[in-house]
């Protein structure tokens, strides 16, 4: 008798018992027929590990763990992945609503492909839909061109079956994922790296969006920075260059290498055009998830050019 290969779904949750019995009856619903679901608790104060407890005792393939001490998003998904035994591994938000069949779907497209990913539909806190994809703003991309995911992300970390063997490139131990930076923009970029990814375009997960949500993926609460955060945001980009630099395949290093070399100068002065003129050039990959028109990439890019000194005078 053929097996399936055992998935495990990494679950985090932090003081999420508002949404939570909605979306593990999404988990444990799911139509692929052997699954393991990992949850963390990151220190919940509210009724998020009691409905937990409840689920492990109805269902022996959910294993509940938490933590002592609050981890923070990106180390609390990374302790959830590193408890993960599956070959396959997904990841869960606690707020979200899966489609039964997605687990199912992605595993039979996987084929090859190191990572694949699929759209998913915004709703809005009390789940009606907003009309509104993760397509609609963002372009997708299938293949193995890792210097795509430099600057923009289009794979949410909710979207995303990973072979397990990736894991071990993004997070091998006893690194961490990078501090400052989205664990699904490194795992995305890392599995880039090491072969071919691609996605569905069905939407098999309702994002729900409401003010607790981590990721601003509508871009919703945007507001002035002030000053500080603009320089950090300069020098956090060329850290993540110092990064993805280190991950590159030989067929994308001297680009990235040279972005990172580029960003450091530019960090130093007024303006550095040739890091501007790099990205121009190479924009059909490094701007390729950018849906817009091509004024507002050159704008984009336009805006990489400043460095520290014309921050603290503008």
């Amino acid at each position: 008798m053929n097996v399936s290969p055992l998935i495990s779904v990494a679950l985090c949750t932090y003081n999420g018992a508002k949404f939570l019995n909605e979306q593990l009856d999404s988990l444990v619903g799911q139509t692929y027929p052997n699954l393991e679901i990992v949850a963390v608790d990151d220190g919940s104060s509210d009724g998020t590990l009691a409905i937990l407890n409840q689920y492990a005792a109805r269902y022996p393939f959910l294993r509940v763990h938490q933590n002592e001490t609050n981890l923070g998003f990106n180390l609390n998904f990374e302790k959830a992945l590193r408890l993960c035994t599956g070959d396959y591994l997904a990841i869960s938000d606690q707020d979200d609503v899966w489609d039964p069949e997605k687990l199912r779907l992605q595993f039979e497209a996987l084929g090859t492909h190191q990572l694949i990913y699929h759209d998913s539909a915004f709703v809005d806190e009390s789940g009606a839909s907003i009309s509104y994809r993760v397509s609609d703003k963002m372009a997708f991309y299938r293949g193995d061109r890792p210097e795509v995911f430099l600057y923009l992300n289009c794979v949410s970390g909710h979207s995303v079956l990973l072979r397990k063997s990736v894991l071990d490139h993004a997070l091998p131990l006893p690194a961490a994922f990078p501090k400052g930076y989205y664990y699904d923009q490194w795992i995305t970029y890392i599995a880039t790296g090491l072969g071919t990814i691609t996605y569905l375009p069905q939407c098999l997960v309702k994002y729900r969006l409401h003010h607790q949500n981590t990721t601003d993926m509508l871009a919703q609460k945007q507001q002035k920075r002030p000053l500080e955060q603009k320089i950090n945001a300069l020098k956090e980009e060329s850290e993540w260059l110092r990064l993805c630099a280190g991950k590159a395949p030989a067929s994308a290093a001297p680009l990235v290498e040279k972005l990172y070399r580029q960003s450091l100068k530019r960090n130093a002065s007024w303006g550095y055009f040739p890091y501007g003129l790099t990205i121009w050039k190479h924009r059909r990959t490094l701007l390729f998830l950018l849906k817009k028109k091509a004024i507002s990439k050159f704008f984009f890019t336009l805006r990489k050019v400043w460095g520290i000194p014309a921050k603290r005078l503008l």
